[in-house]
């Protein structure tokens, strides 16, 4: 069975692509998400190599949908092979493991390296992108997003709190601590009554 994966790193993404190019290709079952590829936290991908059958074919738009890093790539690689599957990339011609010919081998360890030092080198070109920002004072950095609901609350305060100095209204404060406006000022008629 020829069984399609396709990620996404946000929920604002769109998956449409993928999952036209897995079905194109023969896609017969497709496991999806919405998660980033440095999560190790990818159900998905977790169920459907839980799944695999002997003979079965792991089909992805990239390998990069598919892996964190090279590392994880050859992880990856040797679990699906021990399963008695094999994966294959649409993108990534050179990357199939149904062919068990030395050439292949040596094809997907070199090709692997090269994708990873493509991503090394988009990620030293950031930071230095970043770094020129902050000297020219147009870098802020990212908004932080808390997930833990005290932290965010608590982060809500000292934004509301230092209001005057941040320019913050409280809708911008709630939009962007994901707090509800009610948790916010109960939270504050509970610090003033203390």
């Amino acid at each position: 069975m020829i069984k399609g994966y396709a990620r996404v790193s946000t929920k604002h993404q769109n998956l449409n692509r993928q999952l036209k190019a897995l079905k194109d290709n023969g896609a017969e079952y497709i496991y999806q998400e919405k998660v980033s590829g440095a999560s190790a936290e990818r159900e998905e991908l977790q169920k459907m190599l839980e799944e695999l059958n002997v003979g079965d074919i792991v089909l992805v738009p990239d390998l990069t949908r598919i892996s964190r890093s090279t590392k994880d790539l050859f992880e990856l690689v040797e679990l699906i092979k021990s399963k008695g599957a094999s994966l294959k990339s649409i993108k990534d011609t050179w990357l199939d493991t149904s062919d068990k010919s030395a050439y292949s081998e040596f094809l997907f360890t070199v090709f692997a390296g090269i994708s990873q030092l493509e991503r090394s080198l988009i990620k030293e070109r950031q930071a230095e992108g970043i770094e020129i920002a902050k000297l020219n004072g147009k870098y802020k950095g990212r908004v932080k997003k808390y997930h833990e609901k005290n932290d965010a609350l608590n982060h809500a305060l000292e934004l509301y709190q230092n209001r005057a100095v941040n320019g913050l209204s409280a809708t911008e404060i709630v939009k962007r601590t994901q707090i509800s406006r009610s948790a916010l000022y109960r939270a504050l008629k509970e610090r003033e009554n203390k």
